[in-house]
């Protein structure tokens, strides 16, 4: 029987518990096959044919969560409900904030407790308790009708108990007459109605209502990396129809239209080239950054660049079925495939929640069982669930984050959520792109060889003033080598570029060819010396490209361009390999090409002649073997590498698609700050697991003498504050964080390894 797959946009998750619970109500329906992302807020399922989506929704909504087909991608809009629980969860940590600062004063500084000053305080929290921590009570609610618990649960039950009990002590006990003041009695004397919580109700709301908003905000930038792809399409394309051009909307082509592409346009579409020859860059697909010649026949693909000549192209692809779809469909895919990694303190609440709420009603059933009076019972109780309630629990993880990215940030280092730190620790191979990764990605003369007699400087200013004309980057590279030399190349006359070959232009009354070797000698009978010819095929078996000067009818030279390694990238191998990280490289080079950046930066897995999906085949590859694997990319055609990785770390200089499908960015671009970047979400996700352990034994130790009657509430919330202020230190700690320090790293001398996959000096 065949199957359709359908995606559903699922809200009212909020842990990754409610995505388990989702996808076990799909999965019950015979038929289907499902897989739920709280990361995305999105199922993927796989149904038999005569399985309608309305029965999907439905069993969604049994599960107490809402399912909706998504809406038509767009390529700026962030979806809106994402956008909008992000500013709601602003919106009420920031008032929520506001009325709790002056409840937590009032409560614990007794000389600031004036006559009446507990109603102030009550009405000051009560909006707090209520309102403010309403996303806990609707949620502890929902898992509730399905017999489940979470953090959420706990939350919700502390809130409401130190709030209930302050109520009740506020009305029917003594701490609502005048003059009242807070006792401070370690032990639980039994009054009971004598003071009121209500700092904890607002404090701990608020604590956990920062680290849901830290988490909204990671949660509206998980569509981003498709939104980059699709703002990398063109938007108009020039309708070539009779003779005459017509501005379209790009959505409006269809196969077997014909559009003009003019030089620094991007391509409207796919297609097939009928007229014209250019050179077109390729890096949003392949990441190099030699752009490819294309002439008649010649396959095009839309969203690249034409840097050279006027093209006439026939549209054969639109819409879904272009490569730039493809692309988008592989990085969701990739980011949708990510197994959900559930957040440590859920981890913890999924056990620990129920137990003490058992406890709490235990407490409470056996002092009454021993004759105690409502009072003491009732307070002991409370005493466990506030002992108990998860403020230190909730920060371990937001406070620990927020410390770290900041100080990653500073370093250059954005790390998007603490899910990615789990990830770090078990990661054993890095996967590193060529071209801009490790090296600069930009074209650059790195040598040349004048003919004996001749002066480099003069071959350099020959060539440069021929190139002068022509965009193509090996021809900018020669420029600027010539302009850095000598302030600027001489001037050119009568310039003529030949697609796919070379330039010839008059310079000081010489004629001055610039290209291929083979051009030169078949079509102006120039010979070329031997010992130029075997610089070109060394510099070209390396990577690079080779472009021989003339004038006069005689060969003057060779100029070799090139693709620098970045000076701390073999520094930043040997730094993995101290990591305990194996390194591999994946190019769309040649195997010479990446064989010599391999020998020169330290790397022995060297896979060469990998196309973008090639990348996310080899990552899969790396995982079906046990590897769990970390990509370092740059480009568009990494995002789907970087998405299905175990960890996708993105140069900061590279595309926004890329940057957008990582899990850690590098600002900088330095190869070596990768290695700072691992080491510091280890270092954090360390100081989570101390938090949560901490939190946890504090937890553990406090609750039987909760239990006992031996603690009062108050302290046992003055207790919980101090495991909060525990937890905030131990944070705090990673501000001593330091990366390397790259101006004192020993630099390696700049080689070259872009491939010659296009013919040299072309315009």
């Amino acid at each position: 029987m065949s199957a359709t797959d359908v995606e559903l946009e699922i809200g009212g998750m909020t842990c990754a518990s409610c995505a388990t619970r989702v996808e076990r109500k799909l999965n019950r329906i015979p038929g289907v096959e499902a897989s739920v992302n709280y990361a995305t807020e999105k199922a993927r399922v796989r149904a038999s044919d005569g399985i309608a989506t309305d029965t999907l929704i439905a069993a969604v909504a049994a599960a107490g969560y809402t399912a909706a087909l998504p809406a038509p991608p767009s390529p700026t809009a962030v979806p809106a409900a994402v956008a909008g629980e992000t500013d709601l969860l602003r919106q009420r940590l920031s008032i929520s904030i506001l009325m709790t600062v002056p409840v937590v004063l009032l409560s614990m500084i007794p000389v600031l407790q004036f006559t009446n000053w507990q109603w102030l305080a009550l009405t000051l929290a009560a909006p707090v308790a209520v309102w403010g921590a309403w996303p806990f009570h609707r949620a502890a609610f929902t898992n509730a009708r399905h017999g489940a618990a979470t953090m959420d649960t706990l939350i919700s039950v502390g809130v409401l108990a130190a709030f209930g009990w302050s109520l009740y002590a506020l009305f029917f006990g003594t701490a609502g007459v005048p003059g009242m003041h807070m006792s401070f009695t370690f032990t639980n004397t039994g009054a009971g109605g004598q003071d009121i919580y209500l700092e904890v109700a607002t404090a701990v709301t608020v604590f956990i209502l920062a680290g849901r908003y830290i988490e909204a905000r990671a949660k509206r930038e998980s569509g981003a990396a498709l939104r980059a792809l699709l703002e990398l399409g063109s938007t108009e394309a020039s309708l070539l129809r009779s003779g005459t051009e017509t501005r379209v909307p790009v959505n409006s082509l269809v196969p077997g239209d014909v559009f003009v592409v003019r030089p620094g346009e991007k391509i409207a579409t796919d297609g097939l080239v009928t007229d014209g020859a250019s050179a077109v860059d390729l890096s949003m697909l392949t990441g190099e950054s030699v752009p490819v010649e294309v002439s008649v026949g010649s396959r095009v693909v839309g969203a690249t660049v034409n840097v050279g000549g006027r093209l006439i192209v026939e549209v054969t692809r639109v819409g879904a079925d272009t490569e730039l779809a493809r692309l988008g469909r592989l990085v969701e895919e990739a980011q949708t495939g990510k197994a959900d990694v559930q957040r440590l303190a859920d981890r913890v609440s999924a056990v620990f929640v129920p137990i003490v709420i058992g406890l709490a009603l235990a407490t409470l059933a056996v002092w009454l069982l021993i004759g105690a009076t409502p009072e003491a019972a009732f307070t002991a109780a409370v005493a466990t669930l506030i002992i108990a309630c998860p403020c230190a629990l909730g920060l371990a993880t937001p406070t620990a984050l927020l410390v770290g990215t900041g100080r990653g940030s500073q370093l250059g280092i954005l790390i998007r959520g603490p899910q990615i730190l789990e990830r770090t620790r078990q990661v054993d191979t890095v996967v590193l792109d060529k071209t801009g990764t490790i090296t600069t990605g930009l074209m650059s003369m790195t040598d040349l060889h004048a003919v004996h007699g001749l002066d480099d400087t003069e071959l350099l200013r020959m060539a440069a003033a021929a190139e002068n004309g022509s965009e193509h980057p090996v021809a900018r590279a020669i420029v600027t080598a010539a302009t850095t030399a000598d302030g600027k190349p001489g001037n050119a006359e009568d310039f003529q570029s030949h697609q796919g070959f070379g330039v010839q232009a008059v310079v000081d009354g010489h004629l001055v060819l610039v290209g291929r070797a083979s051009w030169l000698s078949a079509e102006w009978n120039v010979l070329v010396p031997d010992g130029l010819l075997a610089a070109a095929d060394a510099a070209e078996t390396g990577g690079k490209t080779a472009v021989t000067v003339a004038w006069d009818g005689e060969a003057r030279g060779v100029i070799i361009v090139g693709d620098s390694i970045k000076s701390t990238s073999a520094a930043a191998i040997a730094e993995f390999r101290r990591l305990g990280l194996t390194p591999v490289l994946l190019t769309g080079d040649n195997e010479g090409a990446a064989r010599a950046i391999g020998a020169q930066v330290g790397i022995v897995d060297v896979r060469s002649e990998i196309t973008p999906h090639g990348k996310l085949d080899t990552i899969r590859e790396l995982q079906a073997h046990g590897r769990v694997v970390a990509m370092v990319g740059d480009g568009v055609n990494d995002a789907a590498a970087l998405a299905a990785a175990d960890l996708g770390i993105a140069m900061g200089t590279g595309t926004d698609a890329a940057i957008a499908a990582s899990d850690i960015t590098v600002m900088s671009g330095d190869l070596l700050v990768v290695g700072d970047a691992i080491r510091l979400a280890r270092r954090t996700l360390g100081i989570i697991k101390g938090n949560l352990f901490w939190a946890l034994a504090y937890n553990v130790a406090a609750i039987p003498i909760a239990m006992l009657g031996l603690l009062n509430p108050l302290f046992a919330g003055a207790a919980m504050a101090l495991s909060s202020v525990f937890v905030v230190s131990n944070s705090l700690r990673l501000r001593r964080f330091h990366g390397h320090d790259s101006d004192h790293v020993s630099g390696i001398p700049s080689t070259t390894a872009s491939p010659d996959r296009t013919l040299s000096s072309v315009s």
